[in-house]
């Protein structure tokens, strides 16, 4: 087995962390730098991560995510979100393209034209389901970066949003996608891992 599957086959969702295990916002960031690897639509890059590891706001952030053991004894608890209006930032994105040339300024205006109108009429739906598909791929990816670096995890949707955007002053365009807890796993209460269906149940050939 190659150390990619093994990383993968090794990954899971943890329930149970040991208390008292800090990790450094330097231990963070070699994290992230993997994950701004994550592929983005138009390379707009629409994730963002709230990183809260101060005992105070997380009892706060706890209460929010309806008292889960699970986030009060984690390392750090992470609320992803996805930016609604990410497409506003098109100019800023491509900028560096035009300057190394790989873009002329006729092909740059085009590309920016095309990213924002395609957004702008889709509509606020469109705008909403692009901001969670975006940040759910990024998230995918933190996980793992994560795993890698000798970190467990565990995605979460049991949360309240508004709390969570009124504690952390969350913008209306940035939307709560996942909370995910960080840690290190209590691996001997580890459950054996789920059923797992063979892959010719969710893989048709055509």
């Amino acid at each position: 087995m190659n150390a990619f599957n093994q990383l993968v086959m090794e990954r899971r969702s943890a329930n149970n962390f040991l208390p008292n295990n800090p990790i450094t916002q330097r231990e963070l960031d070699e994290i992230f730098n993997v994950v701004k690897m994550a592929p983005s639509a138009f390379n707009l890059q629409h994730t963002n991560y709230l990183v809260v590891t101060e005992d105070g706001l997380k009892e706060q952030v706890q209460k929010a995510a309806f008292g889960q053991y699970k986030v009060g004894v984690a390392s750090a608890v992470i609320i992803v979100t996805g930016d609604k209006e990410a497409y506003k930032n098109t100019e800023k994105v491509y900028e560096g393209l035009l300057m190394l040339g790989i873009l002329n300024q006729q092909q740059y205006d085009d590309e920016v034209q095309d990213v924002v109108s395609l957004y702008e009429s889709r509509g606020e739906e469109f705008q909403r389901d692009e901001a969670i598909r975006n940040a759910s791929l990024s998230s995918m990816l933190f996980m793992l970066a994560a795993k890698n670096a000798g970190w467990a995890t565990c995605p979460m949707i049991g949360f309240e949003p508004d709390k969570i955007k009124n504690l952390l002053a969350i913008p209306d365009h940035q939307e709560p996608v996942l909370m995910i807890v960080l840690g290190k796993e209590k691996v001997e209460s580890r459950r054996p891992r789920g059923y797992r269906k063979p892959v010719g149940e969710f893989v048709k050939y055509y």
